[in-house]
C-alpha cells in the first residue's frame, strides 16, 4: 500500500467513524478540529524535512488522536490508541510504526512531556489554535462543550481569566511552530488581557450597580417590609381569637354537660337515668366539644423556632439573627458581632428580615391548619349530635302497644265518671 494512499484511507475512516459515531454535541473535538490538527502536523513536518515514514506515521497520529472521543471524553486518548492500532493492523501496518504511531496519539495528553520530535510536533499542532486568528470562536466552542460533557460552568470574567492564564502557561515546543504563531499568539494574548480588564470592569459596575439599587428605593422596601410584617401580626392576632373563641364557648358546652349529668337529684339527672339513649348524643356532644378545644388549645399555643447553631452558621441565609428563638441560643459575642455583620451589609439585612417573615409564614399556616380542623370537628360534631337527638326523642315519644289476648282487638278505655 502507498504511503499516501493509507493516509488518505485513514482520513476516510475517521470521517465515517465520526459522521456515524460522535455525538453532535462535541462542537470543538469534532472532524474539524481533526482535519485541522492533520493539516497543521504534515506542514510542521514538511518544514522539519521529516523523512517519509516519519511523515507518515505523524499524520497517523494526528488523524486518529480524537477518535477516542466516540467512546469517551475523559481519558480518550487509550480510546484513540485502540481505534488506531486496531484499524492500522487490519491494514497490516508494521507493528514497531504502530507503536510509533500510538505513542505519538498518547503525547496529547495533557501535561504529558514529549519524548521525541515527532511527539512534539503533534502537541504543537494540536495546539495551534492559540496562534490563530479563529482562537476566540473555537474557545467558546470549547466552553460549551465542557459545560455539557464535564459540568463545567464558567462566568465571563472567570472564562476570560482562565483564557488568559491558558495563553500564558502555553508555549510551543518546537522553533518552527513558535516562529510560526508567535506573531499571533501574541496579539492573542493582548487582545484575551483587553477582555479581561472589559469584563473586570463590566462586575465592578454590576456590584455597584446593585449596590445602588439595594440603596436607592429604600423608602418603598421598608414600606414592603413593614406592611408585610403588620400583616402577619394581624392574621396571627385573628387566629389567636379564633382560638380562644373556640376554647370559651367549647369550655362552658363542656361544663353544663358535665354539671347535669352529674346532679343525679335533679330531674333532669332522673330524665337521663330512665331514659339511657339519651346518652348517645349527650356523649357525642361533649367527644366534639373535647376534641375541639384540644385542636384550638395547639393551634393557640405559643411556638418559637430556633437552631443549633456554630460560628459558620451564623452569617448562613437561612438562620435569622433577629429572633429572639435564634439569637438566645448563641453567646452574646457572637450575637453582638453578627448585628454589626447585619449592619454593614444592606443585602444581609434583608436577607434576615426575608427569613424572618418566612418563619412567621410556617407559624401562621400550622396555626390555621390546625384551627381549620378544630372548626370541622365542632361543626361536623354539632351535625351528628343534632341527628342523635332527633332520633332519641323519636324513639322516647314512640306510644307503646301492650299485646291483647287472643288476638282480639284492643278496646280503648274510657275513665270512669
Amino acid at each position: 500500500m502507498e504511503e499516501q494512499d493509507i493516509v488518505k484511507q485513514a482520513s476516510e475512516y475517521v470521517f465515517r467513524l465520526f459522521k456515524e459515531q460522535l455525538s453532535k454535541k462535541l462542537v470543538y473535538h469534532n472532524y474539524k478540529h481533526t482535519f485541522e490538527t492533520a493539516n497543521e502536523a504534515r506542514q510542521l513536518g514538511e518544514l522539519y524535512d521529516l523523512s517519509p515514514e516519519e511523515l507518515q506515521d505523524l499524520e497517523l497520529a494526528a488523524w486518529f488522536h480524537d477518535t477516542g472521543y466516540v467512546t469517551a471524553y475523559d481519558g480518550h486518548e487509550e480510546e484513540s490508541v485502540r481505534f488506531a492500532t486496531s484499524w492500522l493492523q487490519e491494514n497490516n501496518y508494521p507493528p514497531e510504526r504502530i507503536t510509533r504511531v500510538t505513542d505519538c496519539i498518547m503525547a496529547t495528553r495533557h501535561g504529558t512531556k514529549p519524548e521525541t520530535l515527532l511527539q512534539e510536533i503533534i502537541i504543537d499542532a494540536d495546539m495551534a489554535n492559540i496562534g490563530k486568528e479563529t482562537f476566540f470562536a473555537t474557545a467558546e466552542l470549547l466552553r460549551v462543550e465542557w459545560e455539557i460533557f464535564k459540568e463545567k460552568f464558567f462566568s465571563d470574567q472567570e472564562w476570560a481569566q482562565f483564557q488568559m492564564e491558558f495563553l500564558l502557561s502555553t508555549t510551543f515546543y518546537t522553533a518552527k511552530a513558535q516562529h510560526k504563531y508567535a506573531a499571533q499568539l501574541g496579539l492573542n494574548i493582548q487582545e484575551q488581557r483587553n477582555q479581561l480588564h472589559k469584563e473586570s470592569k463590566k462586575k465592578k459596575k454590576e456590584e455597584k450597580e446593585q449596590r445602588e439599587t439595594l440603596a436607592q428605593p429604600k423608602r418603598g422596601i421598608e414600606t414592603m417590609f413593614r406592611n408585610t410584617y403588620r400583616t402577619h401580626l394581624n392574621l396571627s392576632a385573628i387566629a389567636d381569637n379564633k382560638a380562644n373563641m373556640m376554647i370559651s364557648l367549647n369550655a362552658i358546652i363542656m361544663s353544663v354537660i358535665i354539671t347535669y349529668l352529674s346532679t343525679k337529684t335533679s330531674i333532669t339527672g332522673a330524665e337521663f337515668a330512665q331514659h339511657r339513649s339519651l346518652l348517645i348524643p349527650v356523649g357525642m356532644l361533649l367527644l366534639t366539644t373535647l376534641g375541639s378545644v384540644i385542636f384550638a388549645i395547639i393551634s393557640a399555643q405559643p411556638e418559637v423556632t430556633s437552631f443549633s447553631f456554630n460560628r459558620k452558621k451564623i452569617n448562613s441565609k437561612k438562620v435569622n439573627l433577629l429572633f429572639f428563638g435564634n439569637f438566645t441560643n448563641i453567646p452574646l459575642e457572637d450575637f453582638q458581632n453578627g448585628m454589626h455583620e447585619i449592619m454593614r451589609d444592606k443585602k444581609s439585612l434583608y436577607t434576615n428580615m426575608i427569613t424572618d417573615i418566612y418563619y412567621l409564614g410556617e407559624v401562621l399556616s400550622r396555626k390555621y391548619k390546625i384551627l381549620r380542623i378544630s372548626y370541622s370537628i365542632f361543626m361536623v360534631g354539632l351535625v351528628l349530635t343534632v341527628i342523635a337527638f332527633g332520633i332519641s326523642i323519636a324513639l322516647y315519644d314512640a306510644p307503646i302497644v301492650e299485646p291483647t289476648p287472643q288476638g282480639l282487638p284492643a278496646q280503648e278505655q274510657t275513665p270512669q265518671q
